[in-house]
């Protein structure tokens, strides 16, 4: 064990080496892989050397999602607090699902999910779960939902056409989620946006009446706290009145920005939360701790116990169901996610979560106002958002992209919005700071306008 610490921590140190010396690592293409790196399993033990040789050689080759040239996901950056927390959670190995081999841990867990619920207004009976990703998030939301609605689907299945309703703009986990829980792909129903990327209330409505003029049963709406484009956030004050209207169960899907309700300056794009059945939160995404860290939580509990809670006496040997998180969790055996969040908010209180989502906020507007004072850009995004979507000289944002990812410069993706293409800058990255913005538009122009990268670019058709 000590030797594999050694090994560990020389294989951090050269990792974070590898950040600075090269921040974007070069691509192995998939047709080369297994011939660029040693990667098969064989009979007889690799020799120590052999063994930390390919490790340095993986570690090389990975793409770098803590350095300062990430832009490409809705996560990256490196927290240390957290990676502590994460760290121990790794030798402490408890399962998450029982207080007798979970101990304190599951008191971690229950005082997170209690914090946030507070936070968001949600009541005394209010409860959640730490889940698999902000998928899974969102599929335990649709199962309660579907279980309030019919709570005999639990045992006798789905026997009639029930429908739900999400946005055009949103997660595609949405209509992949209606497949799995039984309702059926073509059940979900895509509401009209705005020219921000907002659900449309009025729209939302109109589909309810034709739903149910035409027989259907609607059961659940889908809302989002920054859609995965453009950031938007859809007004729940005005989703909800519908809910309400037809007795449908809001969920918010906050994976990618719901931790603006640790601002102060920022919770307003969340208002009336509380008046939600369910919202979602990833950590992992605007906190910034390692992966995943996704959050559900509930208004009433006895969601929770009604659809995910089985009797298992081989399992559940303590009395106190309160603190056997298996009762309502989608999973059994569950790595214990908890700690990395607990660890990084002890160690900066809210005061500290708070600086970190305000300055993701306070970088994209950096980078707006870069674009907005260069005739060379077009902006295709707004204020409140930490997706920054624009495009730079009429190039094809797609290959723009996929040319800086092949030359090893930057790892930004892009996005459509309205039949409109454009590279989409995500300032989520919690290492980064405002001169790697400036940076990050500097490599982009010194990388378009050098003469071989003008002729590579302009012979490159734009569905490379």
């Amino acid at each position: 064990m000590i030797n594999d610490i050694k090994l560990f921590n020389e294989l951090v140190e050269l990792l974070l080496q590898e950040e600075k010396k090269h921040p974007v690592a070069t691509p192995i293409d998939t047709d080369k892989l297994y011939q660029a790196l040693d990667l098969k399993l064989n009979d007889e033990p690799a020799l120590d050397s052999d063994f930390k040789k390919i490790l340095s050689q993986l570690i090389v080759s990975t793409p770098k999602t803590a350095s300062t040239s990430f832009f490409n996901q809705l996560f990256g950056g490196r927290v240390s607090k957290s990676i502590l927390g994460d760290l121990l959670a790794v030798m402490l190995n408890n399962s998450m699902y029982t207080y007798k081999v979970a101990g304190p841990q599951v008191g971690i867990e229950k005082t997170i999910l209690n914090k946030i619920c507070e936070i968001i207004g949600y009541g005394t009976e209010s409860d959640g779960t730490f889940a698999p990703g902000g998928s899974m998030s969102n599929y335990m939301a649709m199962i309660m939902a579907r279980d309030r609605f019919n709570p005999t689907i639990r045992s006798k299945g789905i026997h009639s056409k029930m429908t739900l309703y999400t946005s055009e703009d949103s997660h595609y986990s949405i209509s992949k989620n209606a497949s799995l829980i039984g309702i059926g792909r073509e059940q979900v129903r895509l509401i009209k946006t705005n020219d921000f990327g907002e659900m449309l209330a009025d729209d939302l409505e109109l589909q309810i009446k034709n739903d149910i003029a035409l027989g259907c049963e609607p059961f659940f709406v889908n809302a989002t706290a920054g859609t995965t484009v453009l950031g938007a956030f859809d007004d729940i004050t005005s989703i909800s009145k519908v809910c309400k209207t037809y007795n449908l169960w809001l969920h918010v899907d906050g994976a990618y920005c719901g931790a603006v309700i640790f601002s102060k300056s920022y919770k307003h794009l969340l208002k009336d939360l509380e008046l939600t059945d369910s919202f979602s939160v990833n950590a992992h995404k605007m906190l910034g701790t390692p992966l995943t860290c996704s959050i559900i939580v509930t208004q009433n509990k006895k969601h929770l116990y009604q659809s995910f809670s089985n009797d298992a006496e081989y399992l559940y040997q303590t009395n106190d169901d309160e603190f056997n998180l298996g009762k309502t969790s989608l999973q059994c055996g569950r790595r214990n996610d908890a700690l990395k969040l607990w660890t990084l908010w002890k160690s900066v209180g809210n005061n500290g979560l708070e600086s970190i989502v305000d300055k993701q906020f306070y970088l994209a507007d950096v980078a707006r106002n870069y674009i907005k004072s260069h005739p060379d850009y077009n902006l295709y995004s707004f204020d409140n958002s930490i997706s920054v979507c624009f495009n730079y000289k009429n190039i094809s944002a797609k290959t723009l992209c996929t040319l800086l990812y092949e030359h090893s410069k930057l790892m930004v993706g892009y996005g459509t919005f309205k039949e409109e293409e454009f590279i989409r800058l995500v300032t989520i990255n919690t290492l980064v700071e405002e001169h790697d913005i400036l940076n990050f538009f500097k490599t982009i122009e010194h990388f378009v306008d050098s003469n071989n990268m003008i002729e590579t670019i302009s012979n490159s058709p734009s569905d490379c």
